[in-house]
């Protein structure tokens, strides 16, 4: 299994009611939930572990984790309330206002973690769940005690508004990464995360070497590029669609990714640190292809494996 370990909430999208008024609806969504739908959608074995409400936003999103085969037993339930997260959408690209304060997935705390079973052989991190405490410092709990052995992979995805204490955060990102075997960060993120005048391609290689084997960064629509601990490079273009709105579309990619390679068996930590050209490009290729179908869509709609 593929357990993603983050936030689950609900995005507030705009949209016109029958007066021309803006009103907003409920979307599923949160960077983690959505990577882990992605997988499901794709046919791989995907749980999420995060804190859900047992309020009517924790119901539609259980609900949609179902719907999408995500294994939710590892999941911490409680009843305070669901994160929502209000999208204001400017030229496709989304901007956000989270309310978070004492949610269900905020709050969880070390000692509520649960054992993980020798069926999860791979762990996936990120999103505003290792910005906020004391939710952070859980995430990061799992990740020292529970990871070894198993493959872990890292998407920052970060939000600068959703961060109250900059130094605390960098220095928790950079201990994660440096115990990650993967990390994927978008060009704007490796910007804020490696300060200079530096290409992106520098910054990506110091980055593999504070600890990961493998290195993707993400250029929107110039598409990606893969860094191996050896010196090798991999690029793939994007995908040449008509873009509805880029909600999802890094989450989207980060199931893409993990799901070529657990169909190439090379998610397992020997094959990571041996991984070849072609196959870390027929996974970026994957990712590529699979949020260029959700960028097409509006909303995070990842697609399913019959679509491809």
């Amino acid at each position: 299994m593929i357990l993603c370990c983050g936030e689950a909430l609900i995005d507030m999208i705009p949209k016109p009611t029958l007066n021309g008024v803006d009103g907003f609806v409920a979307h599923t969504g949160g960077a983690v939930f959505n990577t882990s739908v992605a997988l499901g959608r794709l046919g791989m074995d995907s749980g999420l572990l995060t804190g859900l409400s047992t309020d009517l936003f924790g119901a539609q999103l259980q609900r949609a984790l179902a719907d999408s085969n995500v294994d939710t037993a590892h999941a911490i339930v409680s009843d305070r309330p669901t994160t929502l997260a209000f999208v204001k959408l400017q030229d496709g690209q989304a901007k956000y206002d989270f309310y978070d304060e004492n949610s269900a997935g905020r709050m969880i705390a070390p000692e509520n973690l649960p054992q993980l079973p020798d069926t999860v052989n791979a762990l996936f991190f990120g999103g505003i769940s290792l910005a906020s405490m004391p939710c952070a410092q859980t995430y990061e709990t799992l990740l020292t005690s529970q990871g070894d052995g198993r493959v872990v992979m890292i998407d920052p995805n970060i939000r600068e508004n959703f961060i109250t204490d900059e130094t605390a955060y960098r220095a928790r990102l950079k201990r994660m990464i440096a115990m990650a075997d993967i990390v994927k960060i978008s060009d704007e993120d490796l910007g804020w995360l490696i300060v200079g005048a530096r290409s992106y391609e520098e910054k990506a290689t110091e980055l593999l070497s504070s600890g990961p084997q493998l290195v993707i960064l993400t250029k929107g629509s110039e598409g990606a590029c893969g860094f191996l601990r050896g010196g090798a490079q991999v690029s793939v273009p994007a995908q040449k669609v008509e873009v509805a709105d880029t909600v999802g579309a890094g989450d989207t990619f980060n199931a893409g990714v993990l799901a070529s390679l657990a169909q190439s068996g090379a998610l397992n930590k020997q094959a990571i640190a041996s991984l070849s050209k072609d196959t870390l490009e027929k996974a970026l290729a994957l990712g590529a292809r699979v949020a260029g179908i959700v960028v097409s869509r509006a909303g995070a709609n990842p697609p399913w494996h019959s679509e491809l």
